[in-house]
């Protein structure tokens, strides 16, 4: 080829590229371009269905695209986690894990998926702190008063839990082991008859959730000592932390956040990305969650990654620890 035919060639060649640059530009923009489905492992109802549906309405709303909530329940949420694991890696199957994902990797370790493997995370969405309350007739007003009196009284205090290795019965073991105490644990079939078995003296005290201990609260049956969070809780701010309390470095709260098959394209997971961060961090969002006990929290995905990976390290530390194994 002469040298005039080559720039001419060079000359056309980019021509045609420019020309067809608004076709690859509309491409990579045209996600999504149907429905989204958003996994959600657990029953109609609940705290994760709930958080599930504030999300996907929020999203749809930005996306301009349906995104709908699929209820996928048994199993503590895994049978959700393996169909996403299992979807296609295209944006369109995306599961809302909740903090309990990263418990049951450890108590089930030969579950078909992997956390940190199968999965691409896209984002942190909400955050729950759990409350430590003790029934009115626990002589303890604040946390070291509780702590000091669970050392005098080793084995004889007990506390409540939604089930063995439960998110609530691990934050408690926490608890246990950074202020070397030991207490009875009371494992029940739900969150909710765990908080009643302590407002009714079955149990001196529990972790659990703003919103589920809240009515128990304003009735007097239940005393809140402190939150689990590192900042104090937007619906409670008048109550202390446990870091505040004597127990510095304590952080452990309820948490759900959206992740997707791995192999997810980078642009998509950083659309996803944005447009949850747009959709959650506002004014609106952040006053429903409220009420709910819940807080507005996203991230980078590679901080979720990050969250995912030290609660795992820690739950691997509190299992063995304590003994815990899957019911």
């Amino acid at each position: 080829m002469r040298k005039s035919e080559r720039r001419l060639f060079q000359l056309l060649a980019g021509i045609v590229v420019c020309a067809n640059l608004p076709a690859f530009d509309s491409w990579a923009q045209s996600y999504p371009a149907k429905p989204i489905r958003m996994v959600v492992g657990f029953a109609a109802g609940g705290a994760t269905d709930a958080t599930g549906r504030m999300v996907a309405q929020k999203l749809t709303a930005h996306l301009a695209q349906p995104v709908v909530v699929e209820n996928r329940t048994g199993a503590g949420g895994s049978i959700a986690t393996e169909r996403v694991a299992a979807s296609p890696a295209d944006g369109y199957t995306l599961l809302l894990l909740p903090a309990s994902g990263p418990i049951d990797s450890v108590l089930r370790p030969k579950l078909p998926y992997d956390l940190t493997r199968d999965f691409a995370t896209i984002s942190l969405v909400v955050i729950g702190p759990y409350m430590l309350v003790v029934h009115p007739s626990v002589p303890a007003r604040n946390v070291k008063e509780l702590v000091a009196l669970a050392r005098s009284k080793p084995g004889k205090l007990s506390y409540g839990s939604a089930g063995v290795g439960s998110s609530a019965h691990l934050a408690n073991e926490l608890f246990n082991s950074m202020a070397k105490v030991a207490m009875l644990h009371v494992p029940y079939k739900g969150a909710a008859e765990s908080v009643v078995a302590n407002a009714s003296g079955e149990v001196d005290l529990n972790f659990t959730s703003i919103n589920t201990a809240l009515p128990l609260l304003k009735a007097d049956r239940l005393r809140p000592l402190a939150v689990t969070s590192a900042k104090r809780s937007s619906s409670m701010p008048s109550l202390p932390t446990l870091d505040e309390s004597g127990m510095p470095g304590y952080d452990r709260v309820g948490w759900w956040g959206v992740i997707a098959p791995a192999g997810v394209p980078k642009d998509i997971i950083a659309q996803l990305n944005a447009t949850i961060a747009k959709a959650i961090n506002t004014p609106e969002m952040k006053e429903s969650l409220n009420k709910l006990g819940f807080e507005p929290h996203t991230s980078t995905p590679e901080q979720f990654a990050a969250l995912i990976r030290t609660e795992i390290a820690q739950n691997i530390k509190l299992i063995k620890a304590v003994g815990v194994k899957a019911e």
